[in-house]
């Protein structure tokens, strides 16, 4: 393996173990903050920092969307998945919760087929058969209490799948600032009107919290796009299940939680069936749209702006077919 293979892979490990720190922020202000609240400063702090990405955005228009209804139907998706990934992570352990949010590439790769026209074909449907049966296992209906923060877990995975695939859909004519600045400001607009309802007084020090929080997700979007302009994106794109790592150290250090077996079990059928989805992408014939392989942000941090606008033409073509938007 290459040099920069290794360094780019290292620079994903770094950059999935600081957006693990940053859901453990999110765990423990949940403890006292409501989601709507937690959501708001985390756009807020990190709007600023957003915006300094924004302005190297050359490309020639207005902020009028091209596309009204899938920029619309993009920007709920967002803002969906901001608010449940975040209600998921004071709720549930965070092993629980990667596992259910790793379900992602699977619905993607569903939800391309009415959007993108994508032909999925017997290898790919049996590896997202078995991905839906490993989330099942982890869910254990029947066996356990499936509770709100189990659907919003879910939904992040559903909606954070198809918001990628609809950047995937429009991203060749839409301009990365309408993309990226719908959801934002729909997010601190949304927010903001909920605040009234649940806010809570914040301490000087859980402030201090929520701008860390946006600071770490900036600062892993970086490495991210460092990793992927490094290395080939079929080797950086598995290492978000890195996580799970994390998740199982923090959990058991910081909250007392130790994954049971079922858990286990559902994580390892899941994190294969994303693994072997990604490996068909990779290899050009089993997928015309890539739309997994191309999904490079992480669509539970909303404050953060997405990956592909950043990297040039041929960094976005590695290791993929056509050179297109990268969510």
């Amino acid at each position: 393996m290459s040099r920069a293979n290794l360094n780019g892979i290292f620079l994903a490990l770094l950059a999935f173990g600081l957006f693990s720190i940053h859901d453990v922020i999110v765990k423990i202000l949940g403890a006292n903050y409501a989601p709507f609240q937690i959501v708001f400063f985390s756009v807020l702090f990190g709007f600023p920092l957003a915006t300094l990405m924004l302005m190297r955005d050359a490309t020639d228009g207005n902020l009028r969307p091209k596309h009204p209804m899938w920029t619309a139907l993009r920007t709920a998706s967002a803002v969906i998945t901001g608010v449940s990934a975040f209600y998921a992570f004071t709720n549930l352990p965070l092993a629980q919760v990667y596992a259910i949010v790793f379900a992602t590439p699977l619905f993607i790769t569903i939800l391309s087929i009415p959007i993108l026209g994508e032909t999925v074909r017997f290898r790919r449907w049996a590896a997202v058969v078995a991905g839906m049966l490993g989330v099942i296992i982890v869910l254990r209906p029947g066996q356990t209490d499936l509770t709100l923060a189990h659907l919003a877990a879910l939904s992040c995975a559903v909606f954070g799948a198809l918001a990628s695939v609809i950047v995937r859909k429009i991203g060749r004519e839409e301009r990365s600032i309408v993309l990226m600045l719908y959801p934002m400001m729909a997010n601190f607009v949304l927010m903001l009107a909920l605040l009234p309802f649940v806010y809570v007084p914040v301490p000087l020090t859980h402030m201090a919290g929520f701008a860390t929080m946006a600071l770490l997700a900036f600062a892993a979007m970086l490495c991210l796009i460092s990793a992927y302009r490094k290395a080939e994106a079929a080797l950086i794109a598995p290492m978000q299940y890195s996580q799970i790592i994390w998740a199982v150290a923090f959990g058991f250090l910081l909250f007392d939680e130790v994954p049971d077996r079922e858990t286990g079990i559902g994580v390892a059928v899941i994190i294969m069936s994303g693994l072997y989805i990604v490996f068909r992408e990779s290899r050009g014939t089993g997928s015309v749209n890539q739309p997994v392989l191309r999904t490079r942000s992480r669509a539970a941090t909303p404050s953060t702006p997405r990956i592909g606008p950043q990297l040039d033409p041929k960094e976005r073509d590695r290791s993929v077919s056509k050179p297109d938007e990268l969510s």
